[in-house]
């Protein structure tokens, strides 16, 4: 708990005991009664709420459906507001350049409250800038924290983590909410572009990674590096956990990878930090409700979809009161809730199943929807598949095709697996697709793997 020369004892304070981590999150807020939740999320709400009322961003898009202040009670009335999406927020930097104007800082001021400034990545367009205040910064980072040590991380870890910096958030938020509220000790080394993959391998032995965090892509990646080099992950880097997004990839094949280290997943967008994560349980990824109040609504009408049916995550940051408020804001990231009740921990918060895939990324063949980021975890059920593969889409004699180009082992027989792998794809997503081979690694320069925290699984050649 290193924050109290950053914000002093009182507001050191006041954050811990408004948003708990470890034992006290599990005897406290954890606990509290559905409608003790509720209470506690409208109080929250009605304070984001006001302070959207003086962002331009919102007050234009509000008003626009005839909203006024006042209309909006509680969160009963949420769903009168209207969603915005990434497009949305990038219209308002394309209308008011260079940062837009749904944050509410006025930069051309001669003061203005301290902020810390990243842009997304860029995985599915422009980057996008993103600004956080002092106090939602160091919530965002204590609500990362209370996953870590809820999934069980412990003070005597070492962490290894691939979370790119540079511009991004990623990198820089974790190592801060690992600093700040653990005990841990971290290895910052970014991405393959950041720090070599087999600098990071020998990075890892030589300093006793414990534990690994970043995008389960890479981190599998890591391994087989480690192979290439003799070093055997589990016996000459004793991994015993790996926190990441997982996704609909296969724990097993992750886990085995890295000599069966325990894999928990957790989910979040840049905007708002963590919304989701897996418990000690590994049975759904909770929803920090006491931070978030998340909806599952249908991608084209928005309205509400009901227990176990995907839709867009939907979400209202109830600490972001001040730089940055975030009301509904449609991630276009697919998940469901898991059906109402308990979880194995006691924990009164609903339980989404993690990401399953982009709504605007969707490709729809012959009728079936299909998820490029989840044909990895269909991949992984074949051995001679080192899970490395990239879609391709285009349009052909009128009607679209995709192609998934396979990474397959050296050692592994080319006679018919093409038509073995189109098989199970087949089998798995409902619909026929075609399949290439390539060795391993020769999908790196199209997913840029080694480069990008979410490696690139789509290329769509429809477009102009």
């Amino acid at each position: 708990m290193r924050t109290r020369g950053y914000f002093g004892e009182t507001r050191h304070r006041r954050m811990l005991a408004e948003y708990p981590l470890g034992r006290a999150f599990l005897a406290g807020v954890a606990r509290l009664s559905r409608d003790e939740l509720r209470a506690l999320q409208e109080r929250r709400f009605r304070s984001v709420l006001a302070r959207a009322w003086q962002v331009p961003f919102y007050r234009r898009r509000w008003g626009a459906k005839g909203i006024e202040p006042g209309d909006i009670r509680g969160l009963d009335d949420i769903a009168r507001l209207p969603p915005f999406s990434k497009s949305d927020l990038m219209q308002s930097v394309a209308e008011h350049p260079p940062f837009g104007d749904y944050h509410g800082v006025d930069l051309a001021a001669g003061e203005r409250p301290s902020v810390v400034f990243h842009t997304t990545s860029g995985t599915t367009g422009a980057p996008q800038p993103v600004f956080f205040g002092a106090w939602d910064r160091e919530v965002q980072n204590l609500l990362l924290a209370r996953a870590y040590l809820f999934q069980g991380l412990r003070p005597d870890d070492v962490v290894h983590s691939v979370y790119g910096f540079g511009m991004v958030n990623g990198g820089h938020y974790v190592r801060e909410a690992l600093l700040h509220f653990t005990k841990s000790l971290v290895l910052p080394a970014g991405t393959g572009l950041e720090t070599r993959s087999e600098q990071q391998v020998a990075l890892m032995r030589a300093f006793g990674a414990t534990v690994i965090v970043g995008f389960v892509d890479y981190i599998k990646r890591l391994a087989q590096v480690a192979r290439g080099q003799g070093i055997e992950p589990g016996r000459d880097i004793k991994i015993r956990m790996i926190s990441g997004h997982v996704g609909q990839e296969d724990r097993g094949a992750i886990a085995a990878a890295w000599g069966g280290a325990e894999v928990f997943d957790w989910y979040g967008v840049a905007d708002t930090g963590i919304i989701a994560a897996d418990g000690p349980e590994r049975d759904g990824l909770h929803v920090w409700e006491d931070a978030h109040y998340l909806e599952i609504v249908d991608p084209d009408t928005h309205a509400p979809r009901s227990d176990g049916e995907p839709g867009n995550m939907c979400v209202t940051a109830l600490f972001k009161d001040g730089v940055y408020p975030i009301v509904r804001f449609d991630t276009n990231d697919v998940s469901a809730f898991l059906p109402a009740g308990a979880a194995a921990r006691g924990s009164v918060f609903r339980r989404i199943r993690g990401f399953q895939g982009r709504s605007d990324q969707m490709v729809k063949l012959r009728g079936i929807n299909v998820y490029p980021t989840a044909i990895g975890s269909h991949l992984g059920e074949h051995p001679a598949a080192t899970g490395e593969y990239v879609c391709r889409v285009e349009r052909r004699d009128g009607r679209d095709e995709m192609t998934v180009v396979v990474e397959v082992r050296p050692e592994a027989p080319r006679a018919d697996l093409a038509p073995a792998l189109q098989a199970l794809l087949r089998h798995k997503l409902g619909v026929e697709v075609h399949v290439e081979l390539a060795g391993p690694g020769a999908t790196a320069p199209l997913t840029q793997i080694e480069a990008r925290q979410k490696p690139i699984r789509l290329i769509d050649r429809r477009r102009p």
